[in-house]
């Protein structure tokens, strides 16, 4: 048995070092539907139905919990799974809701993510039922998750991306919530140019929430054999994965699955 983690396409290994740093000996399965990759330009029906193809798929796989690692999946699909699935299955959105409102010091929070996911207005929700005098100011930034994909994440060219998407917000917040597992990659890059903004990756509190869920149902297993505790399945790309995950992971990868799946949910 193990942990089931899925996202998009690469930015969900963010969460994955994250899970493994604080479960170390857990066996993980890693799916990255990279043939379907962006999902925040895709409407919430086919976001919902790709989502239960890779649940379905992981289940199959004999995985104890799931931790859906991309934003917009977490904001459209998550309560559908819930619904659907019986296996303990948790998102990102959460996470970074609570990390924010603790690093808040002037109540004005920001938020990053895809189209779906600014979209969805899901932090906005979560942040107001929490504490509804927080002003939430969030921006769609549809340009970033190609450019990490292409391996683009320091230079002119993205320094200019992020002050065309930040430089609103740099008089207003102090805390700004990266709504999409691709964007810590990106977390240098906006500190340099926006030094007074606190960065909130939702990616630490989403492994400590996992471990939680773990302990309290008594799934921990502890069984990962050193050097082989990832299995890396995607969609398409295996080579192209490989290679970006180096800048995600500070690891080689050294094998990754090529599957179609299965279309249980058209």
């Amino acid at each position: 048995m193990s942990i089931g983690i899925f996202d998009s396409g690469v930015g969900g290994l963010t969460v994955l070092k994250e899970v493994r740093n604080v479960l170390p000996n857990e066996k993980i399965i890693y799916l990255g539907d990279t043939a379907r990759v962006p999902y925040g330009e895709k409407t919430k029906d086919l976001i919902v139905r790709y989502s239960k193809q890779i649940v379905e798929f992981l289940i199959e796989e004999k995985v104890d919990a799931i931790v859906v690692a991309c934003n917009t999946a977490t904001s459209l699909a998550l309560d559908e799974l819930n619904k659907t699935f019986k296996t303990p299955i948790i998102g990102v959105i959460e996470a970074g809701v609570r990390t924010a409102l603790y690093t808040t010091e002037n109540n004005r929070i920001g938020v990053i993510g895809t189209k779906a996911t600014i979209n969805s207005k899901k932090y906005e929700t979560e942040i107001k039922k929490r504490n509804h005098e927080i002003e939430v100011y969030s921006k769609s930034c549809p340009l970033f998750v190609p450019a990490i994909e292409e391996g683009i994440i320091k230079g002119k060219l993205i320094n200019q991306m992020v002050q065309m998407y930040l430089d609103d917000f740099k008089d207003k917040i102090d805390s700004l919530i990266l709504g999409c597992t691709h964007y810590p990659l990106l977390k240098e890059t906006i500190s340099n140019i926006y030094p007074n903004i606190k960065i909130v990756d939702p990616a630490k509190e989403t492994a400590q929430d996992l471990k939680e869920i773990l302990i309290k149902e008594n799934l921990l297993k502890n069984d990962a054999e050193k050097g082989h505790e990832v299995e890396y399945f995607v969609t398409d790309g295996q080579d192209k994965f490989k290679e970006i995950g180096i800048m995600f992971l500070n690891e080689n990868i050294d094998h990754v699955n090529l599957i179609k799946l299965y279309k249980k949910f058209f």
